[in-house]
């Protein structure tokens, strides 16, 4: 037997719930600290059991340190399967002790992120400084822009992110973000409460561009194009088809 139908059958023992969930896999961003609260710690440590109580695969940043390492651990123990995306260049840094799970080094930090939301059904964000407030926010533009429709949630432990919530509530109400794509962001104190509110979510806010696979297209896009022999550097150029340009008149 393996090791998750092991755990799996002991948490029916024990009388843990095993709820399905319409996700395979959620990512969580969080901090490479643990935080001065204990709150903090906890919270990230029951956000790991309640995945695995649901059935759900965790991706995350790789780092076996701060509040990476505690809900990495706890999913792991939990007999889930973890995926740990990691740059090379932070794997010092950010792995000072065991890993535990799949560990995938990408060679920098947007490869980082590509990866951890082309592996995930759904992002959560844990208390965290800089970089997971810079992965929070590009996942909430990439869904706005209709790049993905994929839940966003925000666990806002103790109140937490209420300093960001209060900008973005400005940022509504001076009219830079609309009140629907404002939707975009699926708010909780707690873990079971915010994976109830994920699994409900549906998206409410109108797309910038078109849902047609967006980076592909886009990707595919620049490799074709082809500059037509004699364009002069600086000409206006349009593409009028995949793999070809025309100068503007």
């Amino acid at each position: 037997m393996e090791i998750k139908e092991v755990a799996a059958a002991e948490a029916m023992t024990m009388g843990m719930p095993t709820v399905p969930s319409r996700f395979r896999r959620i990512c969580v961003f969080c901090g490479s600290s643990q935080g001065r609260k204990k709150s903090y710690q906890d919270a990230a440590v029951e956000l790991g059991e309640e995945l695995v109580s649901r059935n759900i695969d965790l991706v995350y940043g790789g780092g076996s340190v701060g509040l990476m390492g505690l809900v990495s651990r706890a999913v792991y123990n939990g007999g889930r399967h973890v995926i740990g995306v990691i740059p090379k260049t932070l794997m010092p840094r950010e792995i000072t002790g065991e890993t535990v799970g799949e560990v995938k080094a990408v060679a920098d930090m947007h490869q980082r992120k590509a990866e951890m939301a082309r592996q995930s059904d759904a992002f959560i964000a844990l208390p965290g400084g800089y970089g997971t407030l810079e992965e929070l926010l590009e996942v909430i533009a990439w869904a706005q822009l209709g790049i993905h429709d994929k839940p966003v949630g925000l666990l806002n432990v103790d109140g937490y992110y209420n300093s960001l919530l209060s900008f973005i509530d400005k940022a509504v109400e001076e009219e830079f973000i609309s009140p629907t794509a404002r939707h975009i962001i699926v708010l909780a104190p707690t873990p079971n409460e915010l994976l109830d509110k994920l699994e409900e979510y549906s998206p409410r806010h109108e797309e910038v561009v078109p849902k047609t696979k967006w980076e592909t297209e886009q990707l595919s896009c620049c490799k074709s194009c082809e500059i037509p022999p004699g364009l002069k550097e600086g000409t206006p150029i349009v593409q009028a088809q995949r793999g070809t340009m025309h100068a503007l008149n």
